[in-house]
């Protein structure tokens, strides 16, 4: 199975969904401190490789072959609102005002994504499938890319935001 999920785009974008609402789910369960800084932390790292996979390779492709402006234009929207919540994470701490509504507000937010991604007809993944975009390629082009990506942060920690569609306000870290 994890040899499918490597090989197709959408499943492995897939397999990211379910491990990012795992770890939202231990994070809403979790009762330490230092239990919900370490899952917070795991949670931005995820969203920030799969946003950079998601923009630098998958929505271009299906850019190419979708004729649905709106739908791709709306998910790099939805992106930048999650960097910034991530920007935000990443520089709090448990302790901090917010911090845990700024995490449960990021989780509302992947969840509308998400769904929004993988309506069964109407979603962008059905979308790109039907348009006959090579998932298989692209697939093999984001793993690689996200195992670039998680060693570069392992060593270097998460760059700061690159905001595509808000441009009216500054990120920084």
């Amino acid at each position: 199975m994890a040899k499918a999920a490597e090989s197709d785009a959408i499943a492995l974008l897939k397999a990211d969904h379910r491990k990012v609402e795992g770890l939202f789910a231990k994070f809403e369960s979790a009762r330490s401190a230092e239990q919900k800084q370490r899952l917070a932390a795991e949670i931005c790292a995820e969203l920030t490789v799969h946003t950079i996979i998601e923009e630098e390779i998958f929505y271009p492709a299906c850019r190419e072959k979708i004729k649905d402006d709106d739908l791709l234009d709306e998910a790099f929207v939805e992106h930048d609102g999650a960097k910034v919540l991530v920007a935000e994470i990443e520089a709090g701490s448990p302790t901090a005002e917010f911090y845990e509504a700024k995490v449960s507000v990021l989780s509302e937010m992947i969840k509308h994504h998400v769904k929004e991604e993988e309506k069964r007809s109407e979603g962008l993944f059905a979308k790109a499938r039907a348009a006959g975009v090579d998932m298989d390629a692209l697939g093999a082009q984001m793993a690689a890319r996200k195992e670039q990506l998680k060693s570069k942060f392992k060593s270097d920690g998460l760059p700061p935001p690159q905001m595509r569609t808000m441009t009216a306000v500054a990120v920084a870290r």
